[in-house]
């Protein structure tokens, strides 16, 4: 393994990730409240896909979706914070070229495949809310697996080549990453090689990628609003309204915390490095670790399931 400060042409072979660089005093006490939100969110999505996969009531479309929702959060969350979490307590930093690079495409990939995840919830709401009659011959069992493997696909294949191109790049020197992850960017600076398309590359996937989902979600909200304010009933505004609210609060969680993030590292310069690195590691933990309990909380039907299954064990 080259050392972090020979500048030699000798290949590096891993990575050491250097959590909180200016202060790794930090890392003690932030280990506690990282383990709980981590066992949180294990244990939240855990007990929804549960209930889902055992209550017959709830085998339908829009809790086939939340399943998948919960599986990509569950896989993101082990994808980094036991790695984080190994670094704070038993200060293994090294991580393998492989292990890395395995790392940082599953980061790409499942980000965009949960804002993906959305956009198709946000239009099982329009159809629900906007074609209620011909809501049941729309979004069927067959529609929800079409819908999966589009995800699947789409953002497998589109984000594929961010890891691929950095892992080509020539690492002869540093291998010192200043970061608890291995993000596209804290790695990709070690190399000896000009970076540009990878990082033209990373810019213009994530947004298009991200931002094409946020506008179907923008636009199918805007047509649910509308829909809203034309129902005369009474009463008809609010259930409708209140359908939506958990996947309303869910994406609120998802894109303000993402746009933190963003914020942060376009004033990279103006912002500390172990703030964006705290900022990172908070974006793959509190959105799994509330996503379960807002649709536990809000759904009737998913708390009635965590109900039988619960006096079903005693």
């Amino acid at each position: 393994m080259a050392s972090s400060s020979n500048y030699s042409t000798a290949p590096v072979s891993e990575f050491l990730l250097i959590c909180f660089p200016n202060y790794q005093s930090w890392q003690h006490w932030l280990s506690l409240p990282l383990s709980l939100f981590f066992l949180l969110a294990m244990g939240a999505n855990a007990t929804l896909l549960i209930t889902i996969r055992l209550e017959a009531s709830l085998h339908e479309p829009m809790y086939y979706l939340l399943s998948l929702l919960s599986l990509l959060d569950i896989v993101l969350c082990l994808t980094v914070i036991p790695k984080v979490l190994a670094i704070f307590w038993f200060d293994l930093r090294s991580i393998s070229f492989s292990a890395c690079f395995l790392q940082m495409f599953i980061m790409n990939c499942f980000l965009p495949m949960e804002s993906c995840t959305f956009m198709v919830m946000a239009y099982d709401r329009y159809v629900a809310i906007c074609h209620p009659l011909r809501y049941p011959s729309i979004i069927t069992n067959q529609f929800v697996a079409k819908a999966s493997a589009f995800i699947v696909t789409r953002n497998a294949l589109l984000t594929a080549p961010i890891p691929i191109l950095t892992a080509q790049l020539h690492y002869c020197g540093k291998n010192v990453i200043e970061n608890c992850i291995c993000a596209n960017l804290s790695v990709s600076r070690l190399s000896c090689d000009n970076f540009t398309l990878n990082r033209i590359y990373q810019f213009v996937a994530g947004w298009t990628l991200l931002g094409s989902d946020f506008i179907l979600i923008f636009l199918s909200y805007t047509f649910i609003l509308r829909a809203v304010l034309r129902f005369k009933a009474e009463g008809a505004a609010a259930k409708a309204l209140s359908t939506c609210g958990s996947h309303f609060i869910l994406i609120l969680f998802f894109s303000t915390i993402l746009l933190v993030v963003v914020l942060t590292n376009v004033a990279r310069k103006s912002v500390p490095m172990d703030i964006l690195i705290l900022l990172n590691v908070l974006h793959h933990l509190i959105p799994p670790a509330l996503n379960p309990i807002v649709y536990g909380v809000r759904t009737k039907e998913i708390k009635q399931g965590m109900n039988k299954l619960l006096w079903k064990r005693m």
